[in-house]
């Protein structure tokens, strides 16, 4: 199957309806929420352009799948997340200027595509939003998202630096090292990267943030260790070292030349994320965690992000994806300077 027969095997723009809200306003811009401002594009268009500065534009991409989650035996659901998510996102204020844009270019979404297919159909659609200018921000879906979106990285642009060091900086209370003799989950990705980046000669760099202690075998933990994998455990994630994990957050960012950032819903405690594929009774707390991300994406090295793992059968009042908008709407406004 050709390039052009994967990408469209998955892609689909998205539906307008989906983006729905209060309106406070028609003409004050400051009372305007995310709905009134958003603007719809089709990868699929010819004619899309570059914006001038791709620091005020930003372009939301749904990954509908998670049939990584269902080969790793997880809860499957987060092949809604996207949907979920958006219409938490169409209701939130405003509070950039109006030089900063949002677009939403769709899904990429297939029943009947292998994981495989959809991953790689991924990849072209973030090589296509990078050389746009625009700034992803991908909504999932399973976490075998990530492989699909480091891909895309290397498809872009960002590669004419000629074997860019890309940090993965990964939430989540799982290591997903595992091996993969028998296909890719939700659960190899990180395994996958790094045996690509060795076949390639690209540095493998990769911090893991959140991890927990009963949700990895000891036999993950050496893998960790093999492969040079920086962590930080949930249980260290507290008030009273937030220097320490700073001072390491930015080590480890000052190693790479770019970063990117992916935030698996399970990272955080069930209290705050009921809705993913494998709760977390004691997982971080979501205000300490997004001062850390706050901080990572003042490093101004974060190329693009992704949330996965917010399954709407299991979320409760939809907390995780009300979580999940939080995020995205502190990620946006720190990047233009709002936060």
């Amino acid at each position: 199957m050709n390039v052009y027969m994967i990408f469209n095997k998955c892609y689909q723009p998205v539906d307008k309806e989906i983006w729905q809200g209060r309106i406070d306003d028609t003409d004050d811009f400051t009372a305007f929420r995310w709905h009134q401002w958003i603007e719809l594009i089709d990868l699929t268009d010819e004619n899309l352009n570059p914006i001038v500065d791709k620091k005020q534009g930003f372009c939301f991409l749904g990954f509908r799948g998670d049939q990584g989650v269902k080969r790793n035996g997880g809860r499957p659901g987060a092949a809604k997340g996207p949907i979920s998510i958006r219409r938490e996102l169409a209701n939130l204020p405003v509070r950039f200027d109006r030089e900063t844009k949002l677009f939403d270019a769709g899904n990429i979404s297939s029943s009947d595509a292998s994981m495989e297919i959809q991953q790689e159909a991924l990849a072209l659609a973030i090589k296509k939003i990078i050389d746009l200018d625009l700034f992803p921000l991908l909504l999932g879906g399973g976490h075998e998202i990530a492989l699909g979106h480091y891909n895309g990285l290397l498809k872009s642009k960002i590669n004419n630096d000629q074997k860019p060091k890309i940090g993965i900086i990964n939430f989540d209370a799982h290591f997903d090292l595992r091996p993969y003799p028998d296909g890719g989950n939700s659960g190899t990705m990180f395994r996958q990267i790094a045996d690509q980046c060795q076949s390639s000669g690209i540095d493998y760099s990769y911090l893991a943030v959140g991890i927990q202690k009963c949700g990895n075998t000891v036999s993950l933990f050496k893998t960790a260790d093999e492969l040079g994998v920086d962590y930080i455990l949930a249980e260290d994630i507290t008030e009273f070292n937030i220097l320490d994990i700073l001072n390491k957050l930015d080590s480890y960012i000052n190693q790479n030349d770019y970063i990117y950032l992916t935030i698996c819903s399970d990272v955080f405690s069930s209290a705050f994320a009921p809705g993913v594929s494998s709760i977390q009774p004691l997982g971080i707390e979501p205000e300490i965690a997004l001062n850390l991300i706050k901080h990572i994406m003042k490093s101004n090295k974060v190329i693009s992000c992704d949330i996965a793992e917010v399954s709407p059968r299991f979320d409760l009042d939809n907390s995780t994806a009300k979580l999940a908008a939080i995020i995205i709407f502190a990620i946006i406004n720190t990047l233009v300077g709002r936060e």
